[in-house]
């Protein structure tokens, strides 16, 4: 199975929950006045990099659960947020992400690899 069925999957099984997940790409890009040449290619003048994603490491899902906190918010409902790091069975987060991964957690979020949606569903005990 490919890691982009995975992550599909993961998605439905984190909207299904109660979850709100974005997709987040991360890498570079570069930009500036674009020319199409006659063979096709493009030619970028004045170019500048262009860098997508919260960070280097960053998760490739990321959104927020909604959780009830007790005793001093009784009632009230708040949102965590949630680093998702989709993963073909056997492959492992890189150094970058596993670093990501745990300054999210140690800030109070949820943080997890996903190898299959079962993975959110289990921690939701919805299956």
């Amino acid at each position: 199975m490919k890691e982009s069925d995975i992550q599909r999957a993961v998605m439905l099984a984190a909207s299904s929950a109660g979850w709100t997940v974005w997709r987040n790409n991360v890498g570079q890009a570069w930009t500036g006045s674009a020319q199409r040449l006659k063979d096709g290619s493009v030619l970028i003048r004045n170019p500048r990099p262009l860098h997508a994603g919260l960070c280097k490491g960053s998760s490739d899902l990321i959104g927020l659960r909604r959780v009830v906190v007790t005793p001093e918010l009784v009632g009230r409902t708040i949102a965590q947020f949630a680093g998702i790091e989709v993963k073909r069975p056997g492959q492992h987060p890189t150094p970058e992400q596993a670093h990501f991964l745990e300054f999210v957690q140690d800030a109070g979020g949820l943080a997890l690899v996903a190898r299959s949606a079962d993975d959110i569903l289990k921690l939701e005990g919805t299956r």
